[in-house]
């Protein structure tokens, strides 16, 4: 965030500064529910709705499981967020007890590991590398449980890392998992944006005790609109209902509009040739970034992010990011963002911009490297 500002400060001052450093598409929200959120106003439909979220809502995401997925699921366990950080709070607050911890991947979405932090629970930041595909196993669960242990939180695909889980993946951590009576949380905001023929499977398709967590931001291109989703096990729909009425009483009512018309044929179509321009992106990027220096161990398989180990000699990546935004105004991330292991040899840049500006990013990172 302190990058961003800056980068925005150097944008005022009359510099093109090109953002490679913001986990947001460049796309505008798909017209179809643009177009719904705008009626929903017209309609008035701008009163509460249920804590649980809109019921039509709710069966719509059920349809979109069933209908890309095969997984049938009862829209009673389904609750509607305040964005996916919403439903990660429901979760953390309903679960976890202070001084309990979860199991994390350390690189990993950092704001996870501050929601436990403020309910008094904590992360317990799990060392991965390419050579687990930057993921959990089962034998860093062994490794790494601890009494206070109550689960774990992957995501598939992951941020910063864009790594997928497989089916036998999760399988596997479920049952390491539920041998020691924990839980599983799935954070699975990116599941429509993979590139790999086998997609990402959801952690639903393996047990319906899993926690999942989406949201319309990336995939459908909300992210202003602040609206995500869980699905939870029945067993504790009714405590969660409780405290979704105290702590947001229900999401926003003209967004959940809106999202219904994420899943109409028109929007669609959209968000799969969107997809399609992010792995273009993703497959224009890569092979500039090894060109230049940066070690991609492999190709990200989901989300838009590539997280590269800076070139040899290179100095630390605050300092390294830094440099580049000043004197060639291009905006990447310091893997200090992300978390502790290797950090500061590693950086993530974001491909949710146009080829174009990813050319010119290139160009100016070649300069700065000579």
């Amino acid at each position: 965030m302190s990058l961003l500002a800056r980068a925005n400060e150097l944008a005022d001052d009359g510099h093109r500064v090109i953002h490679l450093e913001v986990g947001e598409p460049d796309f505008e929200t798909p017209e179809p529910i643009a177009a719904a959120g705008i009626q929903a106003i017209n309609d008035g439909a701008t009163k509460y709705t249920d804590a649980q979220g809109d019921p039509e809502l709710r069966q719509s995401i059920c349809d979109f499981y069933r209908k890309t997925a095969g997984i049938e699921v009862d829209a009673s366990r389904i609750f509607v967020t305040a964005g996916a950080s919403g439903g990660l709070l429901l979760l953390t607050a309903l679960l976890l007890n202070p001084d309990d911890n979860l199991l994390m991947t350390d690189p990993g979405y950092p704001c996870n590991r501050h929601f436990l932090s403020s309910f008094n629970a904590e992360a317990l930041l799990v060392a991965v590398s390419a050579e687990n595909n930057y993921q959990l196993t089962p034998s860093l669960i062994e490794q790494y449980w601890t009494n206070t242990t109550r689960g774990i939180l992957v995501a598939s695909p992951a941020n910063p890392t864009g790594a997928v889980l497989s089916q036998a993946d999760l399988v596997a951590l479920q049952d390491s998992v539920t041998t020691r009576e924990g839980f599983v949380i799935a954070d699975e905001i990116y599941q429509g944006l993979v590139y790999q023929d086998q997609g990402a499977p959801s952690a639903l398709s393996v047990s319906d005790d899993m926690l999942v967590v989406n949201s319309f931001s990336k995939f459908f291109g909300m992210t202003g609109w602040r609206l995500g989703w869980i699905v939870v096990p029945d067993s504790v729909v009714l405590e969660l209902t409780k405290l979704a009425q105290n702590l947001f009483i229900c999401p926003s009512s003209i967004a959940q509009r809106a999202a219904l018309a994420a899943f109409s044929d028109d929007a669609v179509s959209i968000m799969q040739s969107r997809r399609d321009a992010f792995q273009k992106r993703r497959d224009f990027l890569v092979p500039r970034l090894r060109s230049l220096g940066f070690d991609v161990s492999e190709m990200p398989a989901g989300a838009f992010y590539v997280y590269a180990r800076l070139p040899d000699g290179s100095a630390s990546a605050e300092h390294f990011c830094q440099r580049l935004l000043e004197e060639k105004y291009v905006a990447i991330t310091p893997g200090t963002d992300f978390g502790f292991h290797e950090a500061d040899q590693h950086v993530r840049i974001s491909y949710a911009r146009g080829i174009n500006a990813l050319e010119e990013a290139i160009e100016r990172m070649r300069s700065f490297l000579s």
